[in-house]
């Protein structure tokens, strides 16, 4: 923007781009407008919201310094509008005073535009427009929330952003790494991940089909899903089974990605290491899936519906489950290591599949500095192929053990398992 200056008047410049956001929000609100209100009670048109930007520029510019023809402007236009709304609301009962708000953010856009950087400029404007036309998706987002969805919101800015930064730093006791920060961080990251995965699954992919539940149930907890989709294939049609087989193994792949995500948060150095063979991972997974699907019939309808009983992953219990684990695995990393050395830890790794996984991963990756980053690397690997395989006991133990799913099952689970042992493998060769 500023090599722009060089070639054409400031004033110039400024001139164009308050005219040109002007008239933008003045066709996005004309529109809007009519669609609501009717020409009956519309207040001006996209011309009036370009005068109402233009005149703000004149009056900035007149007065920069005290701004007092600025202001003043500012409150004859804000009367102006004041008569309008009375107007409408007497006569023709329209209280909305989206229009009114509008119109004085655009009044404004002219000391915005020279005062400020370009780009946050046109991040105004972009707001501005987005919020315009996505009233109705609002209005829908609200129907569809649960009566607590507003609190468990609040629940989490809480636990983010007042309750983490007050807690102390300190071991809980003093020869294990263990503070109320270190545990509360744990689980707000994980909670933050599986709160955006239950947002998308229930606002954004609510008509999901098969396929798009498993991705985002990854994204959420793979063990979960896979034991919902599973309970699901029971009543499905026999067309249907591989369509439910495929969207298990997506969970899988997703659940890399999500580790993959934590693993980069909490430890740089472990991220280097191991990320070539996490994605590796997650690809034969998600390429195990595809052939799956490709098999399906082509007359398979892949529509899930939204699972009501599903829990909000902000539920108290829910964070509590997750503390203590994630204190349990924290205390018998610390003596496992100390009297059974690397060794025991192995072993550690393949018996928290029983689990959930992720608080000890998590304990791996905040309090184990003194292990190498290869160990704790092959910790994770280990960890993750011990959860797969429980996974696909559940698969199979939750589906009723149709014996149409189970080939699939044991097909894709036997195939991505496999591969990721004989993947860690080269890695031991490697390291």
């Amino acid at each position: 923007m500023d090599n722009l200056y060089l070639y054409l008047p400031r004033e110039l410049v400024t001139f164009i781009l308050v005219t040109v956001f002007s008239l933008l929000i003045g066709l996005s609100q004309r529109k809007i407008s009519l669609r609501r209100e009717g020409e009956t009670t519309l207040f001006g048109t996209d011309r009036t919201f370009t005068f109402i930007g233009i005149l703000g520029y004149l009056l900035y510019i007149l007065d920069p310094v005290d701004m007092k023809l600025f202001m003043g402007g500012g409150l004859i236009l804000g009367g102006l509008l004041g008569i309008n709304y009375y107007v409408k609301q007497s006569a023709f009962h329209v209280f909305g005073v989206t229009t009114i708000v509008i119109a004085l953010i655009t009044y404004c856009i002219a000391p915005i535009v020279i005062t400020q950087p370009f780009w946050f400029s046109i991040m105004l404007i972009v707001v501005v427009l987005l919020l315009t036309e996505l009233k109705h998706t609002f209005t829908e987002i609200a129907q569809r929330m649960k009566n607590d969805e507003m609190v468990t919101l609040a629940k989490f800015l809480a636990i983010s952003g007042i309750i983490l930064p007050m807690l102390p730093k300190e071991n809980i006791v003093p020869e294990i790494e263990l503070t109320p920060y270190s545990i509360w961080l744990a689980t707000v990251v994980v909670s933050g991940i599986s709160y955006l995965s239950y947002l998308l699954k229930r606002y954004v992919f609510r008509e999901s089909g098969i396929l798009v539940s498993g991705i985002l149930g990854g994204l959420y907890s793979s063990t979960a899903t896979i034991s919902v989709l599973a309970r699901k294939s029971k009543n499905a049609l026999v067309d249907e089974l591989p369509e439910y087989a495929s969207a298990m193994l997506l969970a899988v792949s997703m659940m890399f990605l999500r580790f993959l995500i934590l693993i980069f948060i909490f430890s740089k150095d472990v991220f280097i290491a191991i990320y070539p063979y996490m994605l590796t991972m997650s690809a034969i997974a998600a390429g195990v899936s595809w052939f799956i699907h490709s098999r399906r019939s082509k007359t398979n309808v892949s529509h899930v519906e939204e699972d009501d009983d599903s829990s909000n992953p902000l539920e108290f219990k829910v964070a509590l489950i997750f503390a203590v684990l994630f204190v349990v695995f924290t205390v018998v990393t610390h003596y496992t290591l100390e009297y059974a050395g690397t060794s025991g830890l192995t072993a550690l790794s393949f018996i928290s599949g029983l689990s959930d996984i992720t608080p000890f991963i998590l304990n791996l990756l905040q309090g184990s500095a003194n292990l190498a980053v290869t160990v704790i690397a092959a910790c994770i690997l280990q960890a993750i192929i011990s959860s797969m395989l429980i996974n696909s006991f559940y698969a199979m133990f939750f589906s009723g053990r149709r014996k149409e799913l189970r080939k699939w099952l044991i097909g894709g689970f036997g195939t991505v398992l496999l591969a990721n042992f004989l993947l860690l493998m080269v890695f031991y060769f490697l390291m």
